[in-house]
């Protein structure tokens, strides 16, 4: 697996030419999103070449979301904090408005950085999701939740040094972008009721050429989840607690076609997840993703390590089903787990139907939508002591997958040992 080189530094054009520093200005409690969009449209040259500041020892209210215009080598520095409104009705509305850009902070353009603060005190955006997900256990307060921060369609750009705290939902969004780095940031989104912070995603990615490092994600919802088109994604040396795992997917929804290739995460902690590696299509999804490896992978009591369902659904909505008239999904094309250590939390079930909720690998595949998929190197133990088990069907595996194929006790064989 190839990966191309991340290049951040400007162009020596761009470091000659004159640079704008420009101050958020901060009115109390008010709505501090007006005037820094008023002087985005006033003032064009903070477009290019130039720093947005959010000074420290300040807490801004940003209470409406802002689309920042088109950058060329610009810097969005946030040094003081920044708290969302705490209203969920009024948010509701302004996400349900035809005007909402689809999320709270929307940035495009190429030479982008978006930087946080490395004080610990400081950097800190508070979402106020709390309020969202003791509010949710009413289904109307489900719909018209702001996703939070998107780089969509950027070319070059960084994150780094972000801090977000209670997200109410969809952390970073990173979609059709090209050589972005995504690093040393960190995601709270964790309840501190019985309320459960549901679809707090870490980072969702889709686009080309982009590395996920040195971030900590304590949240509700995949720690990642890459999307279509994606290609040459790395995701490394970071820590996931209490989410749904390392996820590709969900793909194909609705019928429609995945281009997913050459993902390479490696070296992260899954502490208290629901899944370690997982990988998710809708039955009757087209396309493929292929060359895929989780390897190095730690995990503390996490419920199920490895798997792989082609009957992906709306968890909301309805119960899946194993019987479709399509028996066709997203094309599996050279999978690989290696190296997954630690212990399986058998103690409340991982969901899936007819499994015994101590199993490390689970392939739910259809007949002939799948090759070269193995697990090798694996050692983990249950909570329990019990025997660590497997579900796989053979009839739907072409190759020896690293362990016998069945519903019943892991045991490698010698392609996976």
């Amino acid at each position: 697996m190839h990966f191309l080189r991340l290049v951040f530094a400007l162009s020596s054009a761009s470091i000659a030419a004159a640079w704008t520093t420009y101050i958020v200005p901060h009115s109390g409690g008010n709505d501090d999103t007006l005037a820094l969009a008023a002087a985005l449209s006033a003032n064009k040259a903070l477009a290019t070449n130039a720093t947005i500041l959010f000074q420290t020892g300040i807490t801004y209210n940003i209470l409406t979301p802002i689309a920042f215009p088109k950058f060329q080598n610009v810097i969005v520095s946030i040094q003081g904090n920044i708290t969302y409104a705490a209203d969920v009705k009024k948010t509701q509305a302004i996400v349900a408005s035809s005007s909402f850009p689809g999320h709270w902070f929307t940035f495009s353009g190429t030479n982008v950085t978006l930087t946080g603060s490395q004080d610990p005190n400081w950097g800190w955006v508070n979402a106020n999701g709390q309020k969202w997900w003791d509010a949710m256990q009413k289904v109307s307060s489900r719909v018209n939740r702001p996703h939070g921060w998107s780089f969509k369609g950027v070319q070059t750009g960084e994150i780094v040094n972000m801090k977000l705290w209670q997200p109410v939902a969809w952390s970073f969004s990173v979609t059709g972008s090209n050589n972005v780095h995504i690093h040393n940031n960190t995601i709270i989104a964790v309840s501190y009721s019985s309320s459960f912070p549901s679809n707090t995603d870490g980072f969702d990615a889709e686009g080309t050429n982009l590395v996920f490092e040195n971030n900590i994600v304590y949240n509700g919802d995949d720690c990642l989840a890459v999307g279509s088109p994606a290609s040459n994604i790395v995701f490394r040396n970071s820590y996931c607690n209490g989410g749904h795992g390392l996820s590709i997917g969900s793909l194909g929804k609705g019928g429609s076609v995945a281009n997913v290739q050459d993902i390479l995460i490696e070296n992260v902690v899954m502490e208290n997840s629901v899944y370690g590696a997982r990988f998710k299509s809708w039955t009757g999804g087209k396309g493929t993703a292929k060359n895929v490896t989780w390897r190095d992978i730690t995990l503390i009591n996490v419920q199920l390590p490895i798997y792989i369902t082609q009957h992906y659904w709306d968890q909301d909505v309805s119960q899946g089903s194993t019987n479709s008239s399509y028996q066709t999904s997203t094309y599996l094309d050279t999978f690989t787990f290696q190296n997954f250590q630690g212990t399986i939390d058998d103690s409340k079930g991982n969901g899936v139907t007819g499994s015994t909720g101590k199993e490390v690998v689970i392939f739910d595949l259809f007949q002939g939508t799948s090759k070269s998929l193995i697990a090798k190197d694996i050692s983990t133990t249950t909570v329990s002591g019990s025997n660590v088990m497997v579900m796989c069907d053979s009839s739907t595996v072409s190759n020896d997958v690293g362990f016998k194929c069945w519903d019943g006790q892991y045991e490698p064989t010698i392609a996976g040992a």
